[in-house]
């Protein structure tokens, strides 16, 4: 093959062609085979038959700009974790927002509290009734060895009504429900059922996530007083039938040591920790998006999320309620 070459060519075939000549000034220069055209707008450069790609010259009339440079931070992309953190802070506010102008889904509401009330009562019960047992066997033993029997019923209705009691139970609740709200909405999410709601009319925030949270937050305090009473009543049948500890010592002491105010405040801890539940797992179940994959991956994001928040939170509420306190509990209890 020759030296590349460039042909003027008429966008649409002349009526009557003149000849045509070439042009050669230099080695560097370029054979050009002019066709006259009547109009000279019509002239066009087309290339044709080159060997070399690179060869190619752009005779364009105007030349093409440079690009602007794009935005400071148009590349920039917030990590997941900050991004789903914003995203429950939202769901958050618009929750609020809905429970205070009255717009929520009632029916969706019961079902979701049926759900997770009768649903997650068994294995809440079976859970505290066992917590309290093992608690039990940690410290009876010790405290009857040093003369503190009448003590035991005061340090057991303490610890449960306080810390293991609303603990437990949001772990059960974490485990069991949170898990769910991650998945189901994850699954909505990709199959794109979130968008035909919308279609449809309907607010995914009122139908599918503050019944969900409404629910939680009304369901698991009644969990929490429910597995109190159980692990209770497990740990001073334990201490009677095995350290010979009277249930009418345990309970005697167990009232003497309980003040209202703690179980107003494992009343509260639950309500807190269900809101948590609930909302981090419907922010989580939201914002997925990858398939399957993603739905898993936002499930398991979520419980660990909530395990989380529920120990934080439960530090943080601890810390507010009972720092203050002049810890004359036990004292009571002993009589």
């Amino acid at each position: 093959m020759g030296s590349p070459s460039l042909f003027l060519r008429p966008l649409s075939p002349p009526p009557l062609l003149t000849r045509s000549f070439p042009l050669r000034a230099n080695l560097l220069s370029i054979p050009l085979r002019l066709k006259p055209y009547p109009h000279p707008r019509s002239i066009s450069l087309i290339p044709l038959c080159t060997d070399d790609p690179d060869s190619i010259v752009n005779n364009s009339a105007t030349t093409s700009s440079v690009p602007p440079p794009p935005p400071l931070f148009s590349a920039f992309s917030p990590p997941r974790a900050l991004w789903r953190g914003l995203t429950a802070l939202i769901l958050a506010g618009q929750v609020a927002h809905r429970v205070l102008t009255g717009k929520i889904h009632r029916r969706n509401t019961l079902q979701q509290l049926e759900r997770i009330g009768p649903g997650s009562t068994g294995v809440a019960l079976l859970t505290a009734a066992f917590v309290g047992m093992a608690f039990t066997i940690q410290f009876v033993r010790e405290f009857t060895r040093l003369g503190l029997h009448r003590s035991v019923g005061g340090v057991l209705a303490l610890a449960l009504s306080r810390e293991l009691s609303p603990v437990v139970t949001a772990v059960v609740v974490a485990g069991r429900i949170g898990s769910a709200f991650a998945a189901e909405l994850g699954t909505m999410q990709v199959s794109e059922q979130t968008d035909t709601l919308r279609v449809l009319g309907s607010q995914p925030i009122d139908y599918l996530i503050t019944p969900r949270v409404i629910s939680s937050v009304l369901a698991l305090p009644i969990l929490t007083l429910l597995s109190f009473f159980i692990g209770l009543a497990s740990s001073a049948f334990l201490a009677d039938a095995v350290f010979g500890v009277s249930v009418n010592i345990i309970l005697d002491s167990a009232r003497r040591a309980l003040r209202p105010w703690d179980i107003v405040s494992s009343l509260i801890k639950s309500a807190v920790f269900g809101a948590v539940i609930s909302v981090v797992s419907c922010a989580w179940g939201a914002t997925t998006h990858g398939g399957a994959k993603g739905v898993g991956e936002s499930t398991t994001s979520a419980v660990v999320v909530s395990l989380v928040g529920i120990f934080v939170t439960d530090f943080a509420l601890s810390y507010l309620f009972f720092q203050g306190g002049a810890g004359d509990s036990l004292k009571y209890a002993m009589g």
